[in-house]
Order: structure tokens, then C-alpha cells, then sequence
């Protein structure tokens, strides 16, 4: 053994594992930190059939997000009906990926039974999730029958111009999607309902009003208007977005205590510049003129600096 063979981890030779069937072997393989390695233990896990079923339901019960997506995908490949029931939970799990994943094996099973579970995925909060329910009940042949489920499959796809045409309808999706944890997908849903034009989409678009994101809160501030909130509102329910001007009284404290490094805090790349130079004119004075002498040059400067950086953050826009 060589020695950086004892700091470094080998990769497991999965086509051995593969041709000893080595379950147990291929379910390791798919934790480790290679992704090309964990793609070919997931491929030799789906071809292992239903011998392989048993443990990987058993394998699901590990906190390794690797091992567990692994997992999913060997089970969508092996297509077993079995793995139906531990699968349809993984729609409520915690990890978005998981559910994504387990969205798309659902899919390859062919088992119609995963139909309404999938379709209360389009609801999901994450557009991979509802994106991979689309794409799986694309594969089960599922249909919407109605306006509203067509609405929700037009959101997982982000087919806009879908929804656009839909009108009305497609309403509740687009509330739905101006909550989403993206804020492009919470733009165009806000810029959308405001096309639409509907007072019933106000109660969405006032709490898109106090969006932490500039274009998500501008697009709401043009939708208000088109659907009926009174324009005095609108200014309130900007003012409940989260603040991210800088804080004067920090700005001026670092000016204070380390001079110019205030100004970096705003954002002003000179404001190192400034600093280098304190650092360079305060040994130049210790040297000089001793300690007492050169505090007490400086710390007029020091003010200064404190007061005008508090100055420049109160002047800067909020918005």
C-alpha cells in the first residue's frame, strides 16, 4: 500500500461489485464523494432486478442524501411494483431532491396509483418538485380534466404562455407561484396575474409587495394597480419588505474604530484604500511624535470619518 493510499479513499470497483452482486456493496458505492461513481453503482443497482428490491427499501432508511437519491433512482430503473409504497412518501420528505427524485421513479413505474399523489406535487413549493411530477404524469398518461389542473401542470412546466391563455384560471396556480423559493418564478408569476388583471388576485399581490427581491416588488407595484389595490396601499405594503440599506450607526462606528473601513461597508472599494493609508500615516506619527501626540492628531480625522460615513448610509436610497 502506498502511502496516499491512507489519506485518500478509493473508489469501490463497481463492475466487480456489479459481477459479484454484491448488493450490500453497490448501496455503499453510492455515498461516495465521485459522482461518477455513484451514478454507475445507481445504473448496477437498477439491473440487479427484484433481488436487489428488499435492501434498498431498507437502504432508504439512512440520513445520506447521496445513498438515498442513489436509492430512488435504482428503483425507478428496476420498475418493481413494491417499491411503490416506499416511494410515495418520499413525496412529503424534507430534501427537495429527494422528492424530485422520487417524482420521476414514481413515473417509471407505471403504476397509476401514484397518480393523485403526483398531481397534489404540483402544488409543491419547489418548481424541481412540481417540474418532476409533470414530467412523471406526462409518463402515467394522466390529463388534467379541468382549467385549474391544467393551470397546475402549465405552472410545473413554466409554460407561461399556457397560463396567459388560461386566464382566470390560472389564478391559483400563479398565487401558488408568487410564494415560490425562486424569485424569477415569483416575477413572472406577479407580472402575469397583473396581465390578468383580476381584483382576486390583490390579497397575493399585496404580500409581493414586501418581496426581499427589487424586480419581484416592482412587478407587484405595477400589478396593484391593475388589480384594484388602492394606490395608498401600495406604499405600506412595500414598506414591509426586508431592509438591506446599511446601517449608519455601524457604518460610522467602523469609520470610527478603523478608519475608511466604514466605506467598504457601503460598498466603496477605496474605502480599503483609505484604511492602508491610516495604518501607513498612523505608524508615520508613533515613530514621529510619540503616542499621546499622534491620538491626538489623529482623532479629529477619526470624527470626521465617523460623521461623514454616517452621513453618506442615511443618504443612500432604501428601496
Amino acid at each position: 500500500m502506498q502511502i496516499a493510499d491512507i489519506f485518500t479513499r478509493r473508489p469501490p470497483d463497481v463492475d466487480t461489485l456489479a459481477n459479484r452482486r454484491d448488493i450490500d456493496g453497490l448501496v455503499r458505492a453510492l455515498g461516495h464523494d465521485d459522482t461518477a461513481v455513484q451514478l454507475r453503482a445507481a445504473r448496477a443497482l437498477g439491473t440487479m432486478g427484484t433481488e436487489a428490491v428488499d435492501t434498498l427499501i431498507r437502504a432508504l432508511d439512512t440520513d445520506d442524501r447521496d445513498i438515498r437519491l442513489g436509492v430512488i433512482a435504482a428503483m425507478g430503473e428496476i420498475r418493481d411494483p413494491s417499491v411503490l409504497d416506499p416511494l410515495l412518501p418520499l413525496l412529503h420528505d424534507r430534501s427537495n431532491e429527494v422528492r424530485w427524485a422520487a417524482a420521476l421513479a414514481l413515473g417509471q413505474l407505471a403504476d397509476p396509483r401514484a397518480v393523485p399523489l403526483l398531481v397534489r406535487a404540483l402544488r409543491d413549493p419547489d418548481r424541481y418538485v412540481r417540474y418532476g411530477a409533470a414530467i412523471a404524469l406526462g409518463q402515467l398518461g394522466w390529463v388534467p380534466e379541468a382549467d385549474e389542473g391544467r393551470a397546475c401542470l402549465a405552472l410545473a412546466l413554466q409554460d407561461w404562455d399556457r397560463l396567459s391563455v388560461l386566464g382566470k384560471a390560472a389564478l391559483p396556480a400563479l398565487q401558488l407561484a408568487s410564494s415560490d423559493r425562486d424569485r424569477e418564478v415569483r416575477a413572472r408569476a406577479v407580472a402575469l396575474m397583473g396581465e390578468i388583471g383580476d381584483p382576486s388576485s390583490a390579497p397575493a399581490l399585496v404580500r409581493a409587495l414586501g418581496d426581499a427581491d427589487d424586480t419581484v416588488r416592482w412587478n407587484a407595484v405595477q400589478a396593484a394597480r391593475a388589480c384594484g389595490v388602492p394606490p395608498m396601499q401600495i406604499p405600506r405594503g412595500v414598506s414591509r419588505r426586508p431592509r438591506v440599506r446599511k446601517d449608519p450607526r455601524v457604518t460610522a462606528l467602523l469609520n470610527f474604530l478603523l478608519p475608511g473601513l466604514g466605506y467598504f461597508y457601503l460598498g466603496k472599494w477605496w474605502g480599503i484604500l483609505i484604511w492602508q493609508v491610516d495604518i501607513t500615516a498612523t505608524v508615520w506619527l508613533f515613530t514621529i511624535t510619540g503616542e499621546q501626540p499622534a491620538y491626538a492628531a489623529l482623532f479629529p480625522i477619526y470624527l470626521f470619518l465617523a460623521a461623514h460615513g454616517y452621513y453618506m448610509a442615511k443618504r443612500m436610497p432604501d428601496l
